[in-house]
């Protein structure tokens, strides 16, 4: 029994250090620009695992050298009422669990019935339902900068925490300033500073409406939209984000 108590004060112990470790790095974030992301560092390691070399472009940039029209576009694009809620969009969540749910339902109805002795031609793969996500900014921020890719409900709650935990130790505007200088634009392209350059030939205080529009709506998929930039859906997305972005309330 002595020995169960004593291996639970540790897991507890360590639990929270883990908390501890990750407020300080949060407290550390509003006045020291992170080098580098979670996300980045596995990226990083996957890329020289693969091509033998590592292909990395990132340059931090101030909030007030980032464009607004970027700054609008991405708000627009990714989540809309970043200024007003507490970090997480319960409202836009609640929309995305009950899309998942449906997309679900549809793929058990179109999934092929089971082989049998009988069965002449094995049947056809059902597509399995794309996933909606209902993160906001602060969400992805958390996600990317201090935790692994990994989806458990253990991590899911740690984002949660670590979420709100942004929200109260930053402000808004930093933020959105960690995250366009963090958020990945292509392969081992990191950073509104790198993809302006890297799309664009120009910095991100120079980006016009459209091209905001296009770097936001890639976001999602930075990876394959920068293999297909003649992408119809790329276009006509970024056109209706250009649109939209105008009424958009920046921090």
């Amino acid at each position: 029994m002595k020995g169960l108590l004593r291996w639970l004060l540790l897991v507890l112990a360590a639990a929270a250090a883990l908390q501890f470790f990750f407020l300080a790095r949060i407290a550390l974030m509003a006045t020291v620009d992170p080098q580098s992301t979670t996300f980045q560092r596995s990226e990083a390691w996957r890329i020289t695992a693969e091509k033998g070399q590592l292909r990395w472009a990132q340059r931090w940039m101030p909030y007030a050298n980032i464009s607004d029209n970027l700054k609008r576009a991405v708000i627009a694009s990714e989540d809309g009422s970043f200024t007003n809620h507490d970090g997480v969009d319960w409202e836009a969540l609640e929309k995305a669990w009950q899309r998942n749910a449906k997309a679900e339902e549809q793929a058990a109805r179109r999934a092929p019935p089971r082989p049998t002795a009988h069965t002449q031609v094995a049947p056809k793969a059902v597509r399995p339902p794309k996933i909606v996500g209902g993160s906001t900014i602060t969400q992805q921020l958390a996600k990317n900068v201090l935790l692994s890719g990994e989806r458990t409900l253990l991590r899911k709650g740690q984002e949660f925490l670590l979420t709100f935990a942004l929200e109260k130790m930053l402000s808004k505007e930093r933020i959105l300033e960690i995250y366009l200088n963090s958020v990945e634009w292509g392969e081992g392209v990191f950073g509104a500073e790198a993809a302006a350059r890297h799309y664009y030939r120009k910095s991100a205080a120079q980006l016009t409406p459209y091209e905001a529009a296009r770097l936001a709506v890639m976001l999602p998929r930075p990876k394959y939209f920068e293999k297909v930039p003649n992408s119809g859906y790329l276009a006509s997305r970024a056109s209706t984000i250009a649109a939209r972005m105008y009424g958009v309330e920046l921090p």
